[in-house]
């Protein structure tokens, strides 16, 4: 046992750091912040989710508006990196490490991150800037800017660079990868044996396929990232819900007790080893953090690609990509892996996907494994061409726009080395990337909120006539 060494692996220092920023820091300022943009806006948002959906509906849609895909579009390429693994993997993550109570802290997180997305998203159509290129911009970077001025822009680039590390597809080539090992190449003996090298490789053929299938699809940018994912989205969201109600109607009476546990432990923290609470809450921040990206700034570069000139409209579409991502989807996962009890043998190791995939070989014998895997194809998928968008827009603003191709390439290699690496390494190296870039992310949105609310109390008054 080499104890002396230990202490300065990487991946000590990962977990370390990762678990030092997710306590106190980021629960401050992902909590916080979310409590202080609902109670300053008065709760006002909430009140107009009805008109969230005419607006996405097109009611306002106007073609000639500046932009580059309509608000159904921008939702659906916000949505298409947030509701993704982490809502498959990350929530059985979540459950394993932080126990049931974690999902009520995923909830809590999404509430609070609904207020949070019309802000940033709001600010993002606000405070739109101009690429290198002429074409119009959107994002934390821009609005940083051009709302704070240019002595802020090293604020602006510190966010680009988190970004173009923090939204690599790591977690949903790594989570991918591990299904199809385990479902199909173990059982067919392929690419496997006692030599490790013959298992990586056949992860790294996999990876390679998943990055030329990607590679298709974002060379084209966000006009085709747009028209794959308004296309994809609305499917496998209907796809995963469907399977996932089987399962709980056939579980029905284990649905009320895994319920009552939810909230049992969100307070007590029995489920975790030595009944933490923290660890509890900073769990489900965590993963809640992950998976529907409030705060973190990228839902911002999805959303100020949308054509439109009011910028409430586009924070109004923002506030539902939360609701539908945490508090349906991530629930329904939530509840099959408890119903059905297969998280209770686990132990303390993160299994992710593969847990889910248990739930559904439990919950739906012969089909489940085959239609999870039509799941995970489309939520990975969906997630990596996604995520593709603002990993090029961080590098672009870095470098300008030269760097388009590159930034791509870089993405994709991404996808071919995460399939090899070990899940615990990327879930922490993701974390401290994801978590760094709320910083810029959310200071700026707090110091431009009062901008956003003078705006908002214009736009709410006008539609009170109109209606």
């Amino acid at each position: 046992m080499n104890t002396a060494t230990e202490p300065f692996s990487v991946a000590k220092i990962l977990e370390s750091v990762a678990g030092w920023l997710w306590g106190m820091p980021l629960l401050v300022l992902l909590i916080g912040g979310g409590v202080f943009f609902m109670v300053y806006s008065r709760f006002t948002p909430f009140l107009h989710l009805w008109h969230s959906i005419q607006i996405l509906r097109g009611k306002y849609s106007d073609p000639n508006d500046p932009g580059e895909i309509n608000h159904f579009q921008a939702l659906c390429s916000a949505l298409s990196g947030t509701v993704g693994m982490g809502n498959i993997g990350g929530v059985a993550v979540a459950v394993t490490t932080g126990g049931p109570g974690a999902l009520f802290w995923m909830w809590v997180c999404a509430l609070v991150g609904m207020a949070t997305k019309f802000f940033t998203c709001s600010l993002a159509v606000m405070y739109r800037g101009r690429d290198a290129q002429g074409q119009v911009q959107g994002g934390p970077m821009y609005f940083i800017v051009e709302g704070l001025g240019p002595k802020w822009k090293p604020l602006a680039m510190a966010f680009c660079f988190f970004g173009v590390f923090g939204c690599l597809p790591l977690f949903s080539s790594n989570q991918l990868t591990a299904f199809v090992v385990e479902m199909f190449f173990k059982p067919n003996e392929w690419f496997v044996g006692t030599d490790k090298n013959v298992t990586a490789l056949g992860q790294g053929v996999f990876g390679a396929a998943m990055a030329l299938c990607v590679g298709v699809v974002i060379l084209g940018g966000i006009k085709r990232i747009g028209k794959v994912a308004a296309r994809l989205v609305p499917f496998m969201v209907l796809l995963y819900g469907g399977c996932a109600l089987v399962i709980l109607f056939t579980h029905a009476a284990q649905v009320p007790e895994s319920i009552a546990l939810i909230f049992h432990d969100a307070f007590t923290g029995d489920a975790v080893a030595g009944g933490v609470l923290g660890a509890v809450i900073s769990t489900g921040v965590r993963r809640a953090a992950f998976s529907n990206e409030a705060g973190m700034g990228t839902e911002a570069m999805a959303h100020g690609a949308a054509k439109t000139k009011e910028p409430i409209r586009e924070g109004l579409v923002a506030m539902l990509g939360p609701m539908i991502d945490t508090l349906i989807v991530c629930t329904i996962t939530g509840l099959i892996i408890l119903s059905t009890g297969v998280w209770e043998s686990t132990g303390d190791n993160p299994d992710g996907v593969l847990l889910t995939a248990e739930a559904f070989t439990k919950g739906i014998p012969f089909a489940g494994p085959y239609l999870l895997l039509v799941c995970v194809l489309c939520f990975s998928f969906s997630s990596m061409i996604g995520f593709s968008y603002y990993v090029t827009k961080c590098g672009m603003f870095l470098f300008g726009p030269s760097a388009r191709i590159p930034m791509i390439l870089f993405y994709l290699a991404g996808i071919v080395v995460s399939a090899i690496v070990e899940l615990g390494d990327i879930i922490n190296f993701l974390d401290i990337m994801f978590g760094m870039m709320a910083v810029p992310t959310i200071l700026s949105t707090l110091l431009l909120s009062p901008r956003v609310m003078a705006r908002a109390r214009e736009y709410f008054a006008t539609l009170g006539q109109t209606q």
